[in-house]
């Protein structure tokens, strides 16, 4: 039996900026971004002087904000964002298309498959990803998850329903 999963969605600022938090923060670099700027604090309530809670709160806030004020930026910037995309995930793959312009990538080819909280994300390489916000997916949510489960190795899924 063939399994075919189709659904539009919609890349806003807020998907944009669920995809660059999870991103960054996962990555060593926001790692010990978040870890100093929360040793900063802690140091602060220890004993040490007023600096370690200042720089500590400009760390621990800076990444957020300039990622926020990021994914404003990209969404402005790119104009297929204005419009839904299309995904149909197939056997092969997935399939994405927009304007009569068809791209498509072939399951072994994904990097790797995560979920946070607002969004299913599929990466086509180590930066690159295709976002599924929940709220676009609706009820084909537990579809297109059995989808990616099926097709790409379990070491390469992270995928909390």
């Amino acid at each position: 039996m063939k399994m075919e999963v189709e659904f539009d969605v919609r890349i806003t600022p807020g998907a944009l900026y669920d995809y660059m938090l999870y991103h960054t923060y996962t990555s060593p670099a926001g790692l010990i971004g978040a870890v100093t700027g929360a040793l900063l604090v802690t140091a602060f309530f220890m004993g040490a002087g007023v600096l370690c809670l200042i720089a500590g709160i400009i760390i621990l806030a800076y990444l957020p904000w300039t990622l926020f004020l990021k994914s404003r930026q990209q969404f402005l910037a790119n104009p297929a964002f204005k419009m839904p995309l299309h995904y149909k995930m197939t056997e092969e793959g997935i399939e994405v298309s927009q304007n009569g312009e068809v791209q498509s990538q072939k399951w072994e080819d994904m990097f790797k498959a995560v979920s946070t909280p607002k969004s299913l994300i599929v990466y086509t390489s180590r930066i690159n990803a295709s976002i599924f916000p929940r709220k676009d997916l609706k009820e084909n949510s537990a579809a297109v998850i059995k989808m990616i489960s099926t097709h790409m190795p379990p070491k390469k899924v992270k995928i909390r329903s």
